[in-house]
């Protein structure tokens, strides 16, 4: 899809017009579209470019919100994890979790004091107290669950499973969650999978809601300056952080008088390229708390180690940086568990940082603040002539409970019924895709029977794509390709197939979200200028346009994922 296309595609109106783009409005527009309504998506960015990408890659229950005793959230994102294992397996993974536990019973009485309201921020968790959790874990999630029930080990057997972790740590327990291979590909499958389906619902990526007049919307193309608008009969406002920013434009409100929803806190991740590293953390998850009691994650991810996060308050999401500050705290926890082991500044090799948009709240700490979802209704008013419905909070486990949630509500308004449920709906290459092992090997040489492509290559394929892979691969052979100066692990043919199948608008779309080369550590000069050349070929860019997309790269780089 080319910018002019885009722009001459935005319908005119609407029944349901979703601002934003991520996780949570693709999910809403893709339960609406399925319900038969018209519906629209604009995003001022790329689809999942926001929080949805800055993630700490895990689709998880939310173990620490037990202490909270956010039990109906734990529940709900218990159940939402087992969908996502089997509806996206392409890309959602069994993660086993090592929890190092440094005291038998102090820390029960803090923990307990949290459970109440009446604690005041982080402190160490007793053997005793996460025993009773991981219990509660277990038995929230015994309909659904696919995987073993949590075990404790001894400090020997600990260091025998982990031998670089700390000898201060005196027990160990072991449970399992789940991970996300691409986070960022999934929302745009489900895009991809919405707009095949329901060719009246089109979303739209890089449009910026600027003002409300009266019925209409009005956008304007951020990439190529063009502008238009669209009557809606109902709007749903899932901007994540942006929300309040998005209902003063909607309000038209210069004063900013509009009621506040959210208060994002900010979350930093490091992505480090570190053997000793590596080696320590091999094919588990080891979720650790740091010595202020905070809670820190290290797993091996896509070559390198994901170490995170953090959770600081932010006004505005435009102002979020990994500071050096969280670079510091993030590597004194990680050798606070694993004091033998050197990680230095240099060994980070990709940063990214997002901004969580929780509720409003008076809580004392951020970790106390809940990580469930609800939604707020404004009705039409003088200057705004449909109604809006503000997404709130939410975690990228729940996105498609929380879609469920509001097409409810907006199918209630509308007097229509609900023609389908989601729950059971594979998502892009999870469809047809078997479970890894021998059945995915039997599948793999069926495939290869119709295709000319080394096994090797097929497989890389089959890793990043699911059954998508035999589109890729087709798509491959058709013409003469080639690997990827830059990064031979790519090549020229399946960027090409990505720019023209997966409504790439910007060369940051590539480097940083359809692709895992940014998190990797494999951006550089000449990959910049090798696949900003084929996006030129392919989307017809001139010079100027080619260096105005570097250029946004950049800045995006240095806003988002700077590891300076």
């Amino acid at each position: 899809m080319t910018h002019s296309s885009q722009v001459t595609a935005i319908p005119k109106r609407a029944t349901v017009v979703v601002i934003g783009g991520g996780i949570n409005g693709i999910s809403v527009f893709r339960d609406l579209a399925l319900q038969g309504v018209d519906v629209v998506l604009l995003e001022q960015g790329d689809f999942c470019s926001g929080a949805s990408a800055a993630l700490s890659r895990m689709v998880h229950g939310g173990l620490r919100y037990l202490e909270n005793g956010e039990f109906r959230l734990v529940r709900q994102s218990l159940q939402e994890r087992d969908f996502l294992l089997r509806n996206a397996p392409h890309y959602v993974f069994p993660l086993p979790t090592l929890v190092p536990i440094f005291d038998l019973f102090h820390g029960s009485f803090a923990s307990l004091k949290r459970f109440i309201g009446l604690g005041k921020g982080p402190s160490r968790r007793s053997a005793v107290m996460i025993k009773i959790g991981l219990m509660l874990y277990d038995w929230l999630s015994r309909k659904s669950r696919s995987m073993p029930a949590h075990k404790f080990v001894s400090g020997r057997k600990l260091r025998a499973m982990s031998p670089s972790i700390t000898p201060d740590a005196r027990f160990g327990a072991i449970y399992y969650d789940a991970w996300v291979k691409y986070p960022e590909r999934l929302g745009v499958e489900m895009i991809l999978d919405t707009e095949a389906a329901c060719p009246d619902a089109r979303a739209f990526s890089y449009v910026g809601v600027e003002k409300v007049d009266g019925a209409d919307i009005h956008w304007r193309d951020r990439l190529t300056g063009e502008a238009g608008s669209i009557t809606p009969d109902l709007v749903v406002n899932a901007t994540g952080a942006w929300v309040d920013f998005t209902n003063q434009a909607l309000a038209g409100d210069q004063a900013n008088n509009t009621p506040r929803f959210v208060r994002g806190t900010k979350g930093s991740h490091l992505m480090i390229r570190n053997a000793q590293l590596a080696n320590a953390l091999g094919d588990q998850m080891v979720y650790y708390e740091n010595a202020d009691g905070r809670i820190c994650i290290a797993f091996n991810y896509l070559g390198v180690s994901l170490v995170g996060s953090t959770d600081i308050l932010i006004d505005d999401p435009e102002l979020a940086r990994c500071e050096a500050s969280e670079k510091d705290y993030m590597l004194s926890a990680l050798r606070f568990v694993f004091p033998d082991i050197d990680v230095a500044r240099d060994d980070i090799v990709h940063v990214f940082t997002g901004v969580r948009p929780l509720p409003v709240s008076d809580a004392d700490a951020t970790g106390r603040i809940s990580r469930d979802h609800s939604h707020r209704e404004q009705e039409p008013d003088e200057k705004r002539n449909f109604p809006v419905i503000s997404l709130i909070g939410g975690k990228w486990t729940t996105f498609r409970v929380f879609g469920e949630e509001i097409t409810d509500v907006v199918l209630k308004r509308l007097g229509r019924k609900r023609r389908c449920r989601t729950t059971d709906l594979c998502i892009g290459g999870g469809r047809d895709f078997p479970p890894v092992g021998k059945d995915q090997q039997r599948w793999m040489d069926t495939v290869l029977g119709d295709l000319t492509m080394d096994r090797q290559v097929f497989e890389r394929l089959v890793e990043r794509y699911g059954s998508r892979a035999i589109d890729v691969a087709r798509f491959c052979q058709a013409e003469k390709d080639a690997p990827l100066n830059a990064v031979p692990t790519y090549s020229q043919r399946e960027i090409e197939f990505l720019i023209r199948n997966e409504n790439v608008r910007s060369l940051s779309d590539i480097v940083l979200r359809r692709t895992a080369i940014g998190l990797e550590g494999g951006i550089s000069q000449n990959l910049i200028d090798e696949i900003g050349d084929l996006m030129a070929t392919v989307l017809g860019w001139s010079n100027a346009d080619l260096d105005r997309h570097k250029s946004l790269l950049t800045d995006e780089m240095g806003k988002k994922h700077s590891i300076v």
